[in-house]
C-alpha cells in the first residue's frame, strides 16, 4: 500500500493568513503615502463622524445666534457668510469622499479577487483530500475483502483439517479393532 504522509506544519513558522492579500497592500493608503496624503485622508474620514456633525452643529449654531442677537454683526441675516463657508467645505469635501470611495472601490475589489483566490486554493486542496480519501477508502475496501477471503479460506482449510482428523482418527479405530 502507497501511502502519502500530508506535510506537517511547523509550529514554530506562523503561517501568513494574509499571503493573498498581500500583493494588494500598496491600494492600503486611499490617498498615497505622503503627509498630504496622510492628512487629506484622516479629513475625509472624519467627515460623517458624530464628532464632526456635532461640531459643525455647533459652530452653526453659534454663528447665528451671535448675529441674530446683535453681539456681533459680521454675517447678519441672510447669513451670506455661513453659506459661503458651507460651500467652500462642500467644495472641498466632495472631491475627497469621491476619491476616497473610488479607492475603496478598488480596495473592495483586489480584496474581493483575493479572497477569490484564497477560496479556489481552499476548493483545490478540498479536491485534493477527498480524492485521497476516495484512494484511501478503496485501498481498505480492497484489503477488507482479501481479509475476507483469506478468513473464508482458513475456515475451509480448519474444516478439511478437522475432516482429515476425524478420517484419520476413524482409520485408526478400524485399524485397532481388527488388530
Amino acid at each position: 500500500m502507497n501511502s502519502t504522509k500530508p506535510e506537517e506544519k511547523d509550529p514554530a513558522v506562523p503561517v501568513d493568513h494574509l499571503r493573498f492579500h498581500r500583493p494588494h497592500a500598496h491600494l492600503a493608503s486611499t490617498f498615497g503615502n505622503d503627509t498630504f496624503a496622510l492628512k487629506a485622508e484622516a479629513f475625509a474620514r472624519f467627515f460623517g463622524t458624530p464628532t464632526f456633525l456635532g461640531a459643525q452643529t455647533l459652530i452653526v449654531v453659534v454663528w447665528i445666534a451671535l448675529n441674530v442677537t446683535g453681539l456681533t454683526t459680521f454675517d447678519v441675516y441672510p447669513f451670506i457668510l455661513l453659506n459661503l463657508a458651507f460651500s467652500l467645505q462642500a467644495a472641498y469635501a466632495a472631491p475627497l469622499i469621491l476619491l476616497a470611495q473610488t479607492r475603496q472601490a478598488a480596495r473592495d475589489k483586489a480584496q474581493s479577487e483575493a479572497d477569490a483566490l484564497h477560496r479556489e486554493t481552499l476548493a483545490i486542496a478540498n479536491t485534493e483530500r477527498q480524492a485521497q480519501a476516495a484512494k484511501t477508502s478503496a485501498q481498505l475496501l480492497t484489503l477488507l475483502q482479501q481479509n475476507t477471503r483469506l478468513t473464508e479460506m482458513t475456515k475451509e482449510l480448519t474444516e478439511r483439517i478437522e475432516n482429515l482428523t476425524m478420517e484419520m482418527h476413524q482409520h485408526v479405530l478400524k485399524d485397532q479393532q481388527r488388530s
